[in-house]
């Protein structure tokens, strides 16, 4: 798993079976610092492995696992793929996150360009929805020069909605 050269820049690379553990470690971190996600997985490995259509990664960075980003098929809860364009083939970013201990590294740009890139590969543009009151996320996708779609509420359980703000990788 070897995307970059110099040893102080995190390495991207396919998630493996035995990168789970590390990948909820580093969750329960994230959750603790962050509330993400809001609702804690009664089995967080399980959700973090997603379906058989998902495609994962994770990024290294002074020898361990601190972040994970993984591309998937839009669901029906998903926002952002509904404001594409008709037509328009996507791949719904999900599951991003970056251990505390080691932000500042461009870790999650890494992962998110990792996403992007695999998602034209595939002919799709990458979206994704994000907790509106996730402002460093938000800031992070801005950043990027991803393209703010707009704000939606979803329904992340009975009753339950979320304000979200929806977001598009830019265009090639």
């Amino acid at each position: 798993m070897r995307e970059t050269n110099s040893a102080s820049e995190p390495q991207v690379g396919p998630r493996g079976d035995d990168d789970i553990g590390a990948c909820v470690a580093a969750l329960a971190a994230v959750h603790a610092k962050d509330g993400y996600p809001i609702n804690w997985p009664s089995d967080p490995g399980r959700w973090l492995a997603g379906g058989p259509d998902a495609a994962a990664w994770v990024a290294q960075w002074g020898g361990r696992v601190v972040g994970h980003v993984m591309l998937v098929r839009p669901g029906a809860d998903d926002v952002a793929p509904t404001l594409v364009g008709a037509g328009a083939e996507v791949a719904v970013v999900s599951r991003l996150f970056v251990d505390p201990a080691a932000r500042g590294h461009r870790i999650g740009a890494a992962l998110l360009d990792r996403a992007a890139r695999e998602a034209e590969r595939m002919g799709a543009r990458a979206v994704l929805d994000v907790v509106a009151t996730d402002t460093a996320a938000v800031a992070l996708y801005e950043r990027l020069g991803w393209e703010f779609l707009a704000s939606a509420q979803q329904e992340w359980g009975p009753g339950e909605l979320v304000d979200v703000r929806c977001y598009a990788a830019p265009p090639e």
